[in-house]
């Protein structure tokens, strides 16, 4: 008497969990289209507007990120050095050269899924353009590193693997349709273990 019921109530919860879970799946897989890939960054200029597609909608809608207009803002992501190797927290990285045009920008480390880091944290888990040390040409060289390094410190608090996060305001880049050329910071690893 109640098998037909069960199996329909079975049947209807497959579903729909399944739905669901292929649905934040396919979220999850990808920022949207249209990337900018220079070396091992990756922007998604239109992914904060107007223009943006369903899944870099969808994607921002769930993550409860801040929109940014075209010229306010592009974050830049990396999850891999200069020769292609995954980032990862036990490992060292000099990260040098210049940015792109900004006013400002910040740089930090992330674990996959992880919250931005704390402002409240003794450790240098983040670094901007306003505190950053420079060479007379203009260029930085930062060093990631899980200890502590003479000159720009990013501090690696998390474990495995990690990815750099760079954010530039008021930039002209977001709207550049490929007539600027862009240089973007290398990463090269430097070492691992202690």
């Amino acid at each position: 008497m109640f098998r037909i019921p069960f199996l329909i109530a079975v049947a209807l919860a497959i579903a729909f969990g399944g739905g669901i879970w292929s649905t934040r799946l396919a979220l999850d897989a990808t920022t949207g289209f249209g990337a900018l890939r220079i070396g091992p960054w990756e922007a998604f200029p239109q992914a904060q507007t107007a223009d943006a597609d369903p899944y870099a909608k969808s994607h921002r809608a769930n993550a409860g990120k801040l929109l940014y207009a075209s010229a306010e803002g592009l974050t830049f992501t990396a999850t891999t050095d200069m020769t292609g190797e995954r980032l990862v927290a036990s490992c060292s990285y000099r990260i040098r050269g210049h940015t792109p045009q900004a006013r400002f920008w910040t740089l930090f480390a992330q674990a996959p899924g992880a919250a931005a880091p704390s402002l409240s944290s003794d450790l240098p888990q983040a670094l901007n353009s306003r505190i950053t040390l420079r060479q007379p040409n203009g260029e930085f060289e930062i060093t990631a590193s899980p200890t502590a390094k003479s000159g720009n410190w990013l501090a690696l608090t998390q474990s495995g693997d990690f990815r750099l996060v760079l954010t530039l305001f008021d930039t002209p880049t977001a709207g550049s349709s490929g007539l600027i050329d862009l240089a973007m910071p290398l990463i090269e690893k430097i070492g691992c273990g202690p």
